[in-house]
């Protein structure tokens, strides 16, 4: 078995069983692509809460596993080669756990390459779009007496529905019947800008008919509900 001792961030976060991946990371829509992910997999993992509000993400402990001080964050006791992997970006977590197990992410090049393609396309635009809507409406942003920067987000927020809605019209899901990663790096971020952003009249989400049902598919999902509070909030 791999010793995780070497890792100080297992200092701070201690692994209770070091043989299962350790996942760091708290319910937002990046930290939960990562938990539902593996509740879909069914890969054995421990979490561990990374409290903002105690600035958990600025320790030494927790920058020494990813210097942006961002979630989520994993570590890998039976990485490549059977050595332990530290990995953070919850992109390339997905990829990565999906490369791993062999599941949802298509075997065949071509829809592989796609499948990332839109993995991609949330991590540019979705979830940066969104998340600057939120600040603008619901946060600090919102007493900003200039609306030029919630006018032009919105407007891109709106863009990039459409880019989901053209593109989901008569199919299930983003890879047509496959449920893969590049559903689940986008659920968190539109189920996050409709409900606790409140931003759905906003973007006039109403006429996203596609990615209305796309959405209540995929919130569906039992594994889904498990991750989206994953780990509990304090």
């Amino acid at each position: 078995m791999s010793d995780l001792s070497v890792f100080p961030i297992t200092k701070r976060w201690p692994a209770k069983h070091p043989e299962l991946l350790q996942l760091y990371s708290l319910p937002t829509p990046n930290g939960v692509k990562v938990s539902i992910m593996l509740e879909e997999i069914g890969l054995p993992y421990e979490v561990h809460l990374i409290d903002f509000g105690k600035d958990d993400q600025k320790t030494p402990e927790f920058l020494s596993l990813n210097p942006n001080g961002k979630i989520p964050a994993i570590l890998d006791p039976n990485g490549p080669g059977g050595r332990p992997l530290p990995l953070f970006e919850s992109g390339a977590i997905l990829q990565y756990l999906a490369e791993k197990t062999g599941k949802l992410l298509p075997q065949d090049a071509a829809r592989r390459y796609q499948t990332i393609q839109w993995v991609h396309f949330q991590m540019g635009g979705i979830g940066p779009m969104f998340g600057q809507v939120g600040f603008f409406h619901k946060f600090a942003g919102k007493d900003f007496e200039d609306k030029r920067p919630l006018e032009r987000y919105v407007d891109e927020s709106k863009r990039l529905l459409g880019v989901m809605e053209s593109h989901l019209a008569g199919r299930q899901w983003f890879m047509d019947d496959d449920y893969t990663i590049a559903d689940i790096s986008m659920l968190g971020w539109v189920r996050n800008l409709v409900g606790f952003y409140g931003a759905g009249e906003l973007v006039e989400f109403s006429q996203f008919n596609s990615v209305a049902a796309w959405l209540e598919r995929g919130l569906a999902r039992p594994a889904v509900q498990r991750g989206l509070n994953i780990p509990k909030r304090p």
